[in-house]
């Protein structure tokens, strides 16, 4: 355990749903909530103004509807919300060069690693960087907790959550997490919190009495242990530096189960050029090639290949993931299907698989899976349009061959709404998100 307060556990507030409001005037103050829309949908995020109706986030879009029927349900925009989080982790590491991204919006920061960090200023320091964040994305708010382990950081974060900070100070930790929930600590999720439970366990404090050996005989092995020693604020991980992805990958879930294996084959191509591109932007390339696959059942099962050399070719990711789909039996029809990629690295071997390729690559495989000059074979609620006429804007509903669109964007006010045929040559996607009106 360090004698300071120098961990610093950054997380970005109902950061999906932050952005859509940002850059989407009319939704200010409104609840929105972000994710998958169709029927068998998922929230990824929910805005505050969603949350006091109930809404969280891995909720069925279903359930959200029925308890927020009158919030914006938007699908998600990942490159804006990745621009937001490239900004925030640039400022991050003006502060320290020891930084453990968790996600898009969630970071743990060693300020301990930083030249001039003095903790009697950490107070300062931590406002300075949540001034700069709002700053430079545009409003977005954090939420920051500071102790001196991770375990107290991140539970420091959620303590004055939205938009505030918490320090936990040195020799203070046990008494701050005594009378919280078990639940606090990372990894004790509902099942194990029922068995907690049936033995008079509910808060931190009740965790306390038991011995490690009595842990371990309720909990098994590795959770009894960790659980005593978290119990008691006993946490030395040190913050791990990770920059590069570990993998890039794309999934879908479908409305119906598909056992159509031509049909799949045509989304799993379509999946690897989109991860074909993807990975070109990035200027990388990948080994194994992953084919995730849920049954009807949500039984989920994950086939793997890999290959010699890393490659970026979307011909070769599509065969190997095509084949990787030979050997399942899908007879009684998938719900969910993702291509990835991971063993990545900044070079390709070009004459890779050069035996089972035409030696021309067709037109499509050479195109960028998300073309914005091109007008999008799907209209979902919340993405970025450019109309020519009207300017840039961002889809407010479709069906039925038309397309609702209200034009604005982060710096005008709310915008005018129109209507469209679906198919009409004047609309296309667009950045709205990113581009001045």
């Amino acid at each position: 355990m360090r004698s300071t307060a120098s961990i610093l556990h950054l997380d970005l507030d109902a950061f999906f749903a932050s952005v859509e409001q940002r850059d989407k005037p009319s939704l200010r103050g409104r609840p929105v909530i972000v994710g998958g829309i169709g029927p068998r949908g998922v929230v990824a995020t929910a805005s505050y103004e969603a949350r006091v109706h109930g809404v969280r986030s891995a909720m069925r879009t279903a359930e959200a509807r029925a308890r927020c029927p009158h919030a914006a349900f938007l699908g998600g925009r990942f490159d804006a919300y990745r621009e937001a989080s490239r900004l925030v982790m640039e400022r991050l590491r003006q502060e320290s060069e020891l930084i453990e991204p968790l996600s898009l919006d969630e970071a743990f920061v060693d300020l301990g690693a930083g030249a001039d960090f003095d903790p009697a200023r950490v107070e300062d320091v931590v406002a300075a960087i949540r001034a700069d964040i709002a700053d430079v994305t545009g409003g977005l708010t954090a939420s920051v907790g500071v102790a001196s382990s991770k375990l107290m950081a991140k539970i420091a974060s959620e303590i004055n959550k939205p938009d505030g900070i918490y320090v936990v100070r040195p020799g203070t930790e046990a008494d701050v997490l005594g009378p919280m929930q078990a639940t606090a600590i990372p990894g004790v999720g509902p099942a194990t919190a029922e068995r907690l439970r049936r033995v008079g366990i509910a808060t931190v404090d009740d965790l306390r009495r038991p011995s490690e050996d009595e842990l371990v005989r309720l909990l098994g092995q590795a959770s009894g242990r960790s659980l005593f020693r978290l119990a008691r604020a006993d946490d030395d991980r040190p913050v791990v530096a990770s920059r590069e992805a570990k993998s890039i990958s794309v999934e879908d879930t479908f409305e119906q189960d598909i056992s159509d294996r031509l049909r799949l084959e045509t989304i799993i191509e379509r999946m690897a050029r989109s991860v074909s591109a993807r990975l070109r932007r990035n200027g990388l390339s990948g080994r194994t090639v992953t084919l995730k696959m849920r049954h009807h059942d949500f039984e989920t099962h994950t086939r793997s290949s890999t290959l010699p050399h890393p490659t970026d070719n979307a011909r070769i990711l599509a065969t190997m993931a095509r084949n990787l789909l030979a050997g399942e039996d899908i007879s009684n029809g998938l719900r969910l299907i993702g291509v990835g990629v991971s063993g990545l690295a900044d070079w390709v071997q070009d004459d890779l698989f050069a035996d089972v390729e035409d030696e021309a690559e067709t037109v499509e495989d050479e195109q960028p899976a998300e073309d914005p000059a091109t007008r999008p074979t799907r209209w979902y609620p919340g993405m970025d349009v450019h109309h020519t006429a009207h300017g840039n804007g961002w889809v407010w509903g479709s069906g039925l061959g038309r397309v609702t669109v209200r034009f604005e964007t982060r710096w005008t006010p709310p915008g005018p709404v129109h209507t469209f045929r679906a198919d009409d040559p004047d609309l296309g996607a667009g950045h709205s998100g990113t581009l001045q009106a």
